[in-house]
């Protein structure tokens, strides 16, 4: 019995170390794969008798594991859509295969990093057919609510390439100076003059011209009025006026220069004193002029003799061309038009489980959750336990060559042992049989 159960014994410490060799050999293979994580193959030992009686050989047993949680180093790219996770977290795809016969509805699976490029049809593909996911962005660029806990809101991530953008003018701000001297007695009265660019629904260039006339006082003993009228007319309905306003500013010593009052002319849309807005109707629609709150530094001002139209802003943009993408910390993919406007198109979450080494491994460096794993949850990068995604860079394998090797040679020492185990059994089960010449 136990000359029997040392020759088990042997036989199970040669499985188990041609098995350790395995795991070895394939995480040499892969010292160069992006984002492999490294298999580690422990032992443990079998006992067959406990208690009393005679002593019989056990043997060993191998378990193997993959390193789910490892991480490996992080180097950079010259792809803007090359990802990788910082941290916590994995990076949800689908597999090519299934994206073209299953469509949004494609099974989710996750990994740590990827090289993504738009393919013929604009999904953003790596070179293993892995497809990356996210959550779209609506027409104003803001995420919908989704469901955290089930992958039924993310779709595969696809960018039409020759898309054209543009966003009409929603708003504007006036930051003018008017000259005082203007308003004093025999001064020129000078209409200034300013023009005001804004795209309509579109992307068509249109401008809202606003002159500036002074007030001037009708005698020589008054003081000077610090009133102007301003007066604004929309070139896309032919020069029509679209507003009429009574300008005073102060010449207190206090707040000097600022304004003290707005007043509309006729039927002008009313000033809203508390926001400082004039909401005035171009051929396009409602746009939002901010003229500035009364006493508010920062809007319209009357200082010294110079009319100065530095501060005037506003949104919007004209049509662009798609040329580039981005993917910034937070998962947010930005579309980017020649025109230099930038729009949120998706949002990538980062997946997370309770256990990620119990994760079911398959090709090309993905994962499904599983019931070792624990269910998942959609993280937005950088919140939770997730780390964030960085672009321009890949994570590397994290086989550490040169403890594989050195795990090779106490494999191959331990094989050689048990075989020799064998060999003397073999020996000893011999000299038995001799007994009976």
């Amino acid at each position: 019995m136990t000359i029997s159960s040392s020759l088990n014994a042997g036989v199970a410490g040669l499985q188990t170390n041609a098995q350790r060799l395995a795991s070895i050999s394939d995480n040499i293979a892969n010292s160069s794969t992006y984002g492999y994580k490294r298999v580690e193959t422990d032992f443990e030992s079998m006992v067959l008798s406990s208690g009393g009686g005679s002593y019989a050989a056990g043997g060993v047993r191998a378990n193997t594991q993959r390193l789910i949680d490892e991480r490996g180093t992080l180097i950079t790219t010259s792809n803007a859509t090359d990802l990788a996770v910082r941290g916590g977290g994995m990076l949800p795809v689908a597999q090519a295969a299934q994206v073209q016969t299953a469509g949004t509805d494609a099974p989710m699976f996750l990994t740590t990093t990827g090289s993504f490029r738009t393919d013929a049809e604009g999904y953003l593909t790596s070179q293993s057919d892995l497809v990356l996911m996210g959550w779209p962005a609506g027409p104003d660029g803001t995420i919908p609510n989704q469901p955290r806990d089930t992958a039924d809101g993310l779709e595969p991530v696809r960018i039409d390439t020759n898309a054209l953008a543009g966003n009409p003018t929603l708003n504007m701000k006036l930051g003018v100076n008017l000259p005082a001297t203007e308003t004093e007695y025999g001064a020129d009265a000078e209409i200034e003059q300013l023009s005001v660019e804004y795209f309509d629904n579109l992307g068509t260039s249109q401008s809202v011209s606003i002159t500036f006339e002074p007030t001037a006082p009708a005698t020589a003993t008054d003081p000077a009025t610090n009133e102007w009228t301003m007066v604004m007319t929309d070139s896309a309905q032919a020069g029509a006026e679209i507003g009429r306003y009574t300008l005073t500013f102060t010449d207190a010593r206090t707040d000097s220069g600022l304004l003290a009052s707005v007043t509309p002319v006729g039927v002008s849309p009313a000033y809203d004193a508390a926001t400082g807005l004039v909401t005035i109707d171009v051929a396009a629609g409602p746009i939002s002029l901010d003229l500035g709150t009364i006493g508010d530094s920062d809007g319209m001002s009357q200082l010294s003799y110079s009319f100065t139209p530095g501060n005037t802003t506003k949104d919007g943009s004209a049509i662009g061309n798609f040329v580039g993408l981005d993917v910034d910390a937070n998962g947010y993919v930005r579309a980017s038009f020649d025109t230099g406007e930038i729009r949120v198109v998706y949002q990538i979450p980062l997946v997370n489980v309770a256990n990620p080494n119990g994760l079911s491994a398959f090709d090309s460096q993905t994962y499904l959750p599983s019931n070792d794993s624990g269910s998942f949850f959609l993280w937005d990068a950088g919140d939770g336990p997730t780390g964030d995604i960085v672009s321009f860079a890949r994570e590397e394998s994290t086989t550490d060559v040169a403890g594989e090797l050195t795990d090779m040679i106490k494999t191959q020492r331990a094989y050689s042992s048990n075989a020799k185990v064998i060999q003397t059994v073999d020996e000893m089960l011999q000299e038995t049989t001799n007994i009976k010449r």
